[in-house]
């Protein structure tokens, strides 16, 4: 099980902050990844402050401070930005970052935090998505002197020259969701990962299976991609330590337990047995607590090595 740090800025945390995250992540060397989500007002009853910060500026400020952690979005917006500019952005950011860039690439869904930031927030946004998908990926595997067109229902683009190039042969595409149909199709058609945010060991079972099935049916090898699991992260070496660290995020226990990745290193790691037996590969940890670096200490010593 491949263990990545998650962080969802927006509930208050400046650059500097997510900068001492991402460092002790790669200085611990238990995790593959730091990832962040994308977007611009808080969630619940916190202040948010000091404000939002944008994921690709702040992931692109990391590549020129970390040296060998991935560092990626769950997920990119698509209503945020235009596929073009994504497409440029992501790719300057993995050569910033010597070729560590993945894109979570989702639909967006948050219509108060367009509002407040006046970003248009459309009724279709999945025929949004899968032309941004498809525009995206297009730019980065058009060959170099060769032009990129695209004729779609909601963007077009004519003689682009698709540049510039990303470092990587294939920067790889996250997909993710419930979705019964068209999120499978999806993902069969351009995801490397499919990722299940805060869903149980069941949900995760049946989605798997769907998007296991799409894939096969599209024509590729299901194994071709990494299936994984978004989950709070709640570790403590004792009950105790765990009941401080749930009361610091406004969280109970017992409902942690439930849900989350929860409990005492050798409970965290049952809990991630169970997910890696229904097909799980690879876990992000939503940390909430971004000032509490022993909670990663803690991870990295004590749950990571029982994982193999």
């Amino acid at each position: 099980m491949d263990l990545r740090i998650f962080t969802e800025p927006q509930q208050g945390a400046s650059y500097d902050t997510l900068l001492r995250v991402a460092r002790t992540t790669e200085e611990l060397g238990a995790f593959s990844a730091f990832f962040r989500s994308d977007h611009y007002l808080k969630m619940g009853d916190v202040d948010g402050l000091p404000g939002p910060t944008d994921a690709w500026i702040t992931l692109a400020g990391l590549a020129r401070e970390t040296s060998t952690i991935r560092l990626g979005t769950l997920m990119t917006a698509a209503t945020f930005r235009l596929p073009g500019v994504l497409a440029l952005q992501v790719a300057q950011v993995d050569a910033m970052s010597n070729g560590r860039v993945e894109l979570g690439l989702g639909a967006g869904w948050y219509a108060e935090e367009h509002a407040a930031y006046g970003i248009p927030f459309p009724k279709e946004r999945f025929g949004r998505l899968e032309e941004q998908l498809a525009v995206v990926t297009g730019l980065w595997e058009t060959k170099l002197g060769d032009t990129f067109d695209f004729a779609g229902r909601y963007y077009q683009l004519s003689g682009s020259p698709a540049l510039p190039k990303p470092v990587q042969e294939r920067i790889p595409v996250l997909i993710g969701g419930k979705g019964l149909h068209r999120t499978p199709a999806l993902a069969a058609r351009y995801a490397d990962e499919f990722n299940l945010p805060f869903v149980s060991t069941g949900e995760s079972r049946e989605q798997f299976g769907r998007v296991r099935a799409a894939v096969e049916q599209a024509g590729r090898r299901s194994d071709d991609l990494v299936y994984s699991n978004l989950l709070v992260a709640c570790v403590g070496k004792d009950d105790a330590e765990v009941a401080r660290r749930a009361a610091a995020i406004g969280r109970d226990v017992a409902e942690l337990k439930a849900h989350g990745l929860a409990g005492t290193p050798d409970e965290v790691v049952e809990t991630i047995g169970r997910y890696a037996a229904v097909g799980s590969q690879r876990c992000y940890l939503q940390i909430l607590d971004l000032h509490d670096l022993d909670h990663l200490a803690l991870i990295a010593d004590r749950v990571a090595p029982q994982l193999g």
